[in-house]
């Protein structure tokens, strides 16, 4: 199971289907077939090991990081493949919350005949892609938010200017967060006021790029932006024309996208793990919606010493408004700290 999770880990962005590795074992101990998933419409990662495993795999035992499918979608079930190549026994990390496997896929494996264990390295498992999990579970993606302030909580002062907050290194680690995701979600204020890429900028790095997302609503957004080189989404109450890219219309209040509606929009079109950078209209927003998860506050050692921006546009009147959060690291990050917390559920 450890090289089955190791084989998940090395994928390609897989979203909106789950990263999955999968090993044949055979009946003397050794490994004679192993598989990961590319992505839609690639072979499933049991499919696959089963393939190279050829014969070997009658008589063997199959592990596999997540329960076997066990519907009809862009590949035949997986289920019928390892019940057909003659597998013994299926050893399963963890069953897969999709409705429409959700235990069904084991239940058929069992009812075939084959031995089926779940539970083995569960914990690993579930690490690999927790915006999956989070998605079947929610029906909404896994939303991250990041600010960069100083210690008395400015992300900018008064005029607006917030570059530099914090230092080189932690800036890095931003460009290592974006890495990690689907999409990299901005307002049509930090459109305007900043162009930024929201690409993934770090020395040696040769990995896929988040897609970028501008909110606009129904606010004006500048046609020489950067990002139209990038294939951008961006999300409006309204029809209208942009560059290039492609357009999402989500209704809202007051020329604003509502935010669970612009989540789920967005996990439609397979951005199941997204990376909100702001601005603080949109992260308050989001924020009292309700679709934040998690997030980071990157702490710069500097004290503004006065009334700046704060992370979060909007009225904070009384500490009852207040949401508890956990905290899940802390970090010193060059001449920084990074805490990164979660909501508690």
């Amino acid at each position: 199971m450890e090289r089955a999770i190791e084989l998940a880990k090395g994928s390609p962005p897989t979203h909106p289907n789950p990263r999955v590795g999968a090993v044949i074992v055979d009946t003397a101990g050794s490994i004679v077939g192993e598989g990961r998933h590319d992505g839609p419409g690639t072979d499933h990662a049991e499919v696959m090991a089963l393939d190279q495993a050829g014969e070997a795999a009658r008589g063997s035992t199959l592990f596999v990081t997540l329960e076997p499918c066990s519907h009809h979608g862009r590949t035949p079930p997986c289920v019928e493949a390892v019940v057909a190549a003659g597998v013994r026994a299926v050893v399963v990390a963890t069953l897969d919350p999709d409705h429409r496997v959700s235990g069904e896929g084991a239940r058929r494996l069992a009812e075939s005949g084959l031995e089926v264990s779940v539970g083995n390295h569960e914990d690993e498992a579930l690490a690999l892609d927790r915006a999956y999990f989070h998605h079947r579970r929610t029906g909404m993606p896994l939303v991250t938010v990041k600010w960069a302030m100083t210690l008395d909580g400015a992300v900018a002062a008064a005029d607006g200017t917030s570059q530099w907050i914090t230092s080189e290194e932690t800036r890095a680690e931003a460009h290592g967060l974006r890495a990690e995701v689907d999409a990299v979600v901005v307002g049509a204020g930090t459109l305007r006021s900043d162009d930024p890429r929201l690409d993934v900028r770090r020395d040696g790095y040769d990995g896929p790029q988040p897609r970028p997302v501008v909110v606009a609503g129904n606010s004006q957004i500048p046609s020489d932006s950067k990002l139209w080189s990038r294939d951008p989404v961006v999300v409006s109450t309204e029809k209208r024309p942009i560059p290039s890219g492609e357009l999402l219309i989500v209704g809202g209040d007051d020329g604003w996208p509502d935010p669970a509606g612009t989540c789920r929009a967005l996990a439609d079109v397979g951005l199941l793990h997204m990376l909100l950078e702001g601005g603080p209209t949109l992260a308050g927003s989001w924020w009292r919606a309700g679709v934040v998860a998690e997030g980071f506050a990157h702490i710069g050692g500097k004290v503004g010493g006065g009334a700046g921006q704060s992370p979060m546009a909007g009225v904070f009147a009384t500490i009852a408004q207040a949401e508890q959060v956990e905290f899940v690291s802390v970090r010193n990050v060059g001449d920084d700290v990074v805490v990164g917390f979660r909501k508690k559920s």
